[in-house]
């Protein structure tokens, strides 16, 4: 089982879980509006060659939620500071949807904290166009990762809205213990996602405004796409053909969360690829 722990900084306290038998340092970065937890099948799996860890981001979780300041600058920093903590110099990098932006943004800022990067069917790569804003309220409703904040008059409604979203296809013990460690009663009783709004929209704005890629990279790349995922077109893998000159792309079984419900050939994919490019790291 994992231990949580909690990186205390000067503005903000950021949980993570932390799986510590192996000794190549492997940080898991999950999307929007999950938490850490969602990488408890994956790190199981690896966990007898990696030292795992996975932090809930700022806004997220157990960490903290600030009223402002979820720009990617706050975020890298957050995890170079989570990265110095553990006495990290560079790490494998696994990161979902927003968190696939946020790991090309650190790609160009300061590769060498990187000593590879696997992109599980990432998100909004390209900086977009202001009236794209407009969309954003339509989006909030739209989103399915998203339907899940509530609010709710019970736990028992939220759990009948989360049975339906994609992410909890098949209902796994796993995906339940995502579910319930990611709600929690509001102050006037209500139930919602412990992912606040203020870190809903700041990030969607970032998204908006920073563009994923500038120039080439070339850190080893794993781009994941689930069958049923968000990027099924070429348009929409192009970016990163162009700007990863050292890119692999493998298709998985699964939608857009392919680690909660098709784990087991999800696994096996990121297990092979960590493997041609393990090294002792310290």
């Amino acid at each position: 089982m994992p231990v949580r722990q909690t990186l205390s900084k000067p503005d903000i306290h950021l949980s993570y879980l932390e799986w510590n038998q192996g000794q190549e340092p492997l940080l898991l970065l999950h999307g929007l509006g999950d938490h850490a937890l969602v990488w408890c099948n994956l790190a199981d799996y690896l966990a007898a060659d990696y030292h795992i860890v996975a932090p809930d981001m700022r806004g997220h979780g157990e960490s903290s939620k600030p009223d402002k300041d979820y720009s990617f600058e706050s975020a890298i920093a957050d995890l170079e500071a989570l990265m110095d903590s553990l006495g990290w110099t560079c790490a494998h990098i696994v990161s979902h949807s927003w968190t696939g932006k946020l790991a090309a943004i650190w790609a160009r800022q300061n590769p060498k904290r990187l000593r590879t990067i696997i992109l599980i069917d990432p998100i909004f790569i390209w900086k977009m166009p202001s009236f794209f804003r407009l969309t954003f309220p339509m989006l909030y409703r739209f989103l399915p990762f998203l339907k899940s904040m509530g609010p709710f008059t019970t736990q028992e409604a939220a759990e009948q809205q989360a049975r339906q979203l994609k992410q909890y296809q098949g209902w796994s013990p796993l995906q339940q213990q995502v579910f319930q460690a990611g709600i929690e009663q509001k102050p006037d009783g209500s139930w919602g996602s412990k992912f606040t709004v203020n870190a809903r929209d700041e990030i969607f704005e970032a998204v908006m405004q920073v563009p994923g890629f500038t120039i080439p990279l070339d850190i080893p790349a794993l781009f994941i796409q689930p069958k049923q995922g968000l990027n099924r077109q070429n348009w929409q893998i192009q970016p990163y053909k162009t700007y990863l000159k050292n890119l692999r792309i493998s298709q998985v079984p699964g939608n857009h969360w392919p680690f909660l419900t098709q784990p087991e050939p999800f696994n096996q994919t990121v297990a092979a690829f960590l493997a041609e490019h393990k090294s002792k790291i310290s």
